[in-house]
């Protein structure tokens, strides 16, 4: 999806264990049509979650029929992007040619790399009939060396991602490792990505192995070491120390994190660089119409002025 700057999420409240580093709650954005979007990276006391440097929570939003999404064609550079979607359906057309109905517990990574513009659709169908929207949208920085590859799309159905079924939880493993099992998405930095979904008063451990981890609740109530926290917020740890995450209620949470960047990078509209200068040339390479097209797109979102 298309970025655009605004205020810092909140810092939450709540008295902190000793494994947590920040606490932050989402700051909601009204986008127009009753689409909310709760954005909680970046943040001006961090930027990155190992390489997530980017995390939108959008929705609930209730499309009436003849309704839906239209995010207009827009480019991106030196990251990828993650569509997870709890509710509906996106239609995702790129200029390299994918073209691919995204669908609820479906991983769909798309790497920009050097360079790609995208386009994000309610499809015909549930356009049609309406439909109800939920999900999330993350962005990976690309490390160094990395940053100008080809690029590319992965597409892996729901039923193509490793899960566990404990008695009082899921876990879908949607990229890296998680409850010793790894996910089929090929990554160029090590990262992971996990959908949990628990029953009250059930105990999840959180990996200890993560250079940098955090945990996303999208909706319900945990304890950490004796402090309790309500989605939505992003909790992110210290590391190293051993995290069990208790449920108070039934919950679905994201634990998500990976190795640290190099450095730090830029990030301008929807570009991320190590290089100021490279995000002034993908700007002109916008504004010019140096981008390959989207195929089947005539429209396109122009370059913030």
């Amino acid at each position: 999806m298309s970025w655009q700057p605004s205020t810092d999420p909140e810092l939450g409240d709540p008295q902190t264990c000793d494994a947590l580093d920040l606490i932050i709650v989402p700051r909601t954005r009204d986008l127009g049509d009753g689409f909310a979007v709760r954005r909680a990276l970046p943040h001006g006391k961090r930027q990155m979650v190992g390489p997530f440097i980017f995390f939108d929570h959008f929705g609930p939003v209730q499309y009436l029929a003849g309704k839906g999404m239209d995010v207009r064609p827009h480019p991106h550079i030196g990251l990828a992007t993650v569509t997870y979607l709890f509710d509906g359906s996106i239609m995702h057309r790129d200029s390299e040619g994918n073209i691919q109905e995204i669908q609820p517990g479906a991983m769909n990574l798309m790497t920009a790399g050097r360079g790609i513009a995208h386009s994000e659709r309610t499809p015909d169908v549930q356009r049609r009939d309406g439909q109800k929207m939920l999900g999330l949208q993350s962005w990976i920085a690309l490390p160094a060396g990395k940053e100008e590859i080809a690029p590319s799309f992965q597409h892996y159905g729901a039923g193509d991602l490793p899960m566990i079924s404990e008695r009082d939880f899921t876990a879908r493993i949607i990229a890296g490792s998680a409850f010793g099992i790894s996910s089929p998405v090929s990554m160029v930095s090590p990262w992971f990505y996990t959908e949990v979904t628990a029953k009250a008063g059930t105990s999840v451990p959180l990996d200890p192995d993560h250079e940098e981890r955090a945990i996303y609740l999208v909706d319900g109530e945990v304890e950490i070491a004796g402090d309790r926290h309500e989605g939505p917020r992003l909790l992110i740890f210290r590391p190293g120390d051993r995290i069990t995450v208790k449920t108070l209620r039934p919950t679905r949470m994201m634990f998500l994190g990976g190795d640290a960047l190099e450095g730090p990078r830029h990030i301008w509209w929807n570009f991320v660089s190590s290089s100021k200068e490279r995000i002034e040339q993908a700007k002109q390479d916008w504004k010019t119409g140096r981008f390959a097209q989207v195929p089947h797109e005539h429209e396109f979102i122009p370059l913030p002025e």
